[in-house]
């Protein structure tokens, strides 16, 4: 294991991957959401679980489509419809109780305004998103993160995979370890955050694949020691 990263190590990074893909502009918003201004993404964070993005972004179309769109919506609509809505995206029957569990709360505890939810300081905010079904730390951090617009850097299986093929040290195993390695390093900026890991994102799903990386083509191949032995 190498050293862990320190702030210009990761803005290096950062700006390589950007060099190489410009800005990614995520989250994307393609619906009009109203007063419900995080439904579409706190909807997409929850249908991308296990799954690709690309099927997520079709449960999405569907339920808009279907007129199911907004937290009020999909609170009142039936599980028979939000199945066949979301069906795409996969795992759909607990999917739909984990969009039901959210919508609940939103609807019933914050009047169906996410602006409500989201005044909350940021550590009061996390505990209230993990204690709803369904959302577990990335759900909670891609809500907080690009919804909420809170400085919470999001990780994921493709984030560690190049931690890891970094052979950075990060002293633990924990979602909450590798998230330290970023946080501890950059100062809380939620434009920089957000584009950050989709870089990091894009870079592992294109690059740096879990079958067969592309390590010459990888813009971090000098940084990169499982890289260079490839």
């Amino acid at each position: 294991m190498t050293s862990a990263p320190v702030t210009q190590t990761l803005l290096d990074i950062y700006q390589r991957l950007l060099n190489r893909t410009g800005n990614r502009n995520w989250w994307p918003v393609r619906y009009d959401s109203g007063p419900d201004a995080g439904f579409e993404i706190a909807a997409g964070a929850i249908l991308v679980q296990n799954t690709t993005w690309s099927n997520a972004e079709r449960g999405l179309a569907n339920l808009h489509k279907a007129d199911i769109w907004g937290y009020t919506a999909v609170y009142e609509a039936t599980e028979v419809d939000l199945v066949e809505a979301i069906r795409s995206s996969g795992y759909y029957n607990t999917k739909t109780k984990k969009l039901k569990a959210f919508t609940q709360t939103m609807v019933e505890e914050y009047d169906g305004i996410d602006a409500n939810l989201f005044a909350l300081e940021l550590p009061e905010l996390r505990s209230r998103l993990l204690g709803i079904y369904g959302i577990g730390e990335e759900t909670a951090d891609d809500i907080i993160l690009y919804a909420a617009k809170k400085p919470s850097f999001v990780m994921d299986a493709y984030t560690r995979r190049i931690v890891d093929r970094l052979k950075w040290k990060v002293g633990g195993d924990k979602y909450s370890d590798y998230q330290r390695l970023f946080e501890s390093n950059l100062k809380p900026d939620v434009e920089l955050w957000g584009d950050f890991h989709a870089q990091l994102d894009g870079h592992a799903a294109r690059v740096c694949r879990k079958q067969n990386p592309l390590c010459d083509q990888c813009v971090l191949l000098d940084l990169c020691p499982t890289g260079q032995n490839h």
